[in-house]
């Protein structure tokens, strides 16, 4: 799912600022009309991500193979504050993923469920990854028509059918399909056992009491991911998909304890500002209403959300921070120079500031 749409920058720090290099003249995340319902315009989101995904990649932003495959037609150019933006996201995410498979066993399975996942890549970057990751069951969890969709671009696209096998059906809505990649790694271990799984469903129908997913592994050590998805939910309902997925994990003995479980969630905060007023009535003119924004609007009511949710160590980080915690000098300058600097300096602090990222885990 992509990020909200954002309000007009230079309309919040006085006209006439910076170049403009980013075509278009629309300084927001997402550029997709509301729809006929709120669903049906939810779903729209997923093709705006995979646009700036595209701009972000064909600008050198980012590496990923597969970010054209799921854009039709020509690609449009986002500001470079919304590439940076995008970069900086998805690079924090894939740290974090990354930390999870490296304090894991790589010879036993490990588990990601990507909630809202759509025409997302990192599973296909992962499974083609040089550090030959192996062992994993990926889970893709967005609405039935998205989710079929991309089960067909799969099956009809060369270049992913020599990464994935054709999708098969295991259930209604349900696709698996397995890693073809070849073995990399220095102990010459095949990384084609990673299976990845499309479920298309609706999350509301994810409680606590529902059956488990299809393949759903309840103790392999788990991650779960929600970039842009649970804050489209409400509140008690996202608590209810999150409860499904933890209460499944269960210890494979009496005498031992569950399984590690961590979660990452990416999501906007601080509606009440001049800034995130004028986000939220962006997103209402859509037709868009964020209900997590506005019952966790702060860094610790997203750490206490987590830590509610049964997360023993929790942490939080603004897009900002992290841009300057975690992008190393030398990235940092490269990824400057690729639209010729960044003009709105301020700009770009109050929109990084009004993203975080926040994770926990429990066990392990």
């Amino acid at each position: 799912m992509s990020a909200p749409s954002i309000p007009n920058l230079l309309s919040l720090r006085g006209a006439g600022r910076g170049r403009g290099r980013g075509r278009g003249g629309r300084s927001d995340l997402s550029g997709s009309e509301a729809g006929p319902s709120h669903d049906a315009t939810i779903q729209g989101t997923d093709t705006d991500a995979a646009v700036s995904r595209l701009s972000a990649v064909e600008l050198g932003y980012l590496a990923d193979p597969f970010a054209r495959l799921f854009v039709q037609g020509p690609a449009t150019r986002r500001l470079p504050i919304i590439n940076r933006g995008t970069y900086t996201r998805t690079t924090a995410i894939d740290m974090l993923v990354d930390r999870f498979l490296a304090t894991t066993n790589p010879d036993d399975s490990r588990q990601i469920v990507s909630l809202g996942a759509g025409t997302d890549t990192r599973c296909l970057r992962l499974f083609t990854s040089p550090t030959n990751h192996r062992n994993i069951i990926y889970h893709e969890i967005d609405f039935p028509a998205i989710m079929a969709r991309k089960q067909v671009i799969i099956s009809s696209t060369p270049s992913l059918r020599a990464v994935l096998s054709t999708p098969s059906p295991i259930a209604q809505t349900t696709w698996q399909c397995h890693s073809l990649t070849t073995p990399t790694s220095i102990n010459n271990s095949s990384n084609n056992n990673n299976t990845l799984t499309l479920h298309g469903l609706d999350l509301r129908t994810l409680t606590p009491s529902s059956p488990a997913l299809p393949s759903f592994h309840p103790t392999a050590p788990t991650l779960l991911l929600s970039e842009c998805c649970l804050c489209y939910l409400e509140p008690s309902t996202a608590t209810s998909v999150l409860a499904h997925f933890t209460t499944h994990l269960s210890s494979p003995s009496t005498s031992t304890s569950a399984p590690p479980v961590g979660l990452i969630i990416y999501e906007p905060i601080s509606p009440h500002d001049p800034f995130g007023r004028t986000m939220v009535s962006n997103l209402a003119a859509r037709g868009i209403h964020m209900p997590t924004l506005e019952a966790y609007p702060t860094p610790p009511d997203q750490e206490n959300r987590l830590r509610a949710a049964g997360f023993d160590e929790v942490r939080c980080l603004a897009v900002d921070s992290i841009w300057e915690g975690w992008v190393a000098t030398q990235e940092k300058e490269r990824v400057d120079s690729l639209e010729g600097g960044l003009d709105e300096v301020e700009e770009w602090r109050l929109l990084a500031g009004h993203y975080v990222v926040v994770w926990g885990w429990r066990g392990g």
